[in-house]
């Protein structure tokens, strides 16, 4: 046997001893360490599942109320978006429970569900808007020009997306109120916006039309 092949012998069984005595020390600890990653993955396997299925529940049950809502048995509709607590379904479910409340003649309650989303921080800003928005609209027919102006004056200006919905707020408003100088200048300036959605434009050329004989009269 050359000098070199006991050399590499004696090395090899040297390093053999240190492993045992490495696997000695710490190989229970070894093991528990992989244990604790597997049961780590395991738990975080589990939890996307469960997601996954609370999801899934949870969509079940939003699409089933909507299908309610539109086959007019409001109140099936209204007990299933209650019962949604997913976070991101949940809000979905308010707004449609907010709406079907508003079309069956419970304008209070859905403007508590509106002010409550626009008042919810978790909740994305465009969400908190188009609460904002959605509460005004169903105010127009009771709250005081001033109160519905003090709701959406904050989104009348150049580039908000929500301008034109409340320029058209305001020019009900004020067409109710008989404020006929407000109104005509709310339609007028939805009709010099170029990018003001078709229908609020057609509904503001009917209202500067009705508004002609009536400007500058008392």
């Amino acid at each position: 046997m050359s000098d070199e092949s006991l050399f590499r012998e004696v090395d090899e069984e040297v390093r053999q001893e240190q492993y045992k005595q490495l696997w000695s020390r710490y190989g229970n600890l070894f093991v528990a360490l992989c244990l604790v990653v597997v049961a780590a993955v395991a738990g975080y396997k589990g939890w996307q599942y469960w997601q996954v299925k609370q999801s899934e529940s949870a969509a079940e049950t939003f699409f089933a109320a909507a299908k309610l809502a539109g086959a007019g048995k409001a109140d099936d509709a209204l007990k299933q978006f209650e019962s949604i607590g997913h976070p991101g379904y949940g809000l979905l479910a308010q707004f449609r429970q907010a709406a079907t409340l508003a079309a069956t003649g419970k304008p209070v309650e859905a403007v508590k569900i509106y002010d409550g989303l626009a008042a919810n921080s978790a909740a994305a800003a465009p969400l908190r808007d188009l609460a904002r928005i959605r509460a005004a609209y169903v105010l127009i027919d009771t709250a005081s020009q001033e109160d519905l102006a003090q709701r959406v004056k904050p989104f009348d200006v150049t580039g908000d997306p929500w301008r034109h919905a409340a320029r058209e707020i305001q020019a009900l408003a004020a067409w109710r109120a008989a404020d006929h100088a407000a109104a005509d200048t709310m339609a007028k300036s939805m009709l010099g916006d170029p990018e003001t959605p078709s229908g609020m434009r057609q509904r503001a050329q009917v209202l500067a039309e009705l508004l002609i004989p009536l400007v500058g009269k008392p």
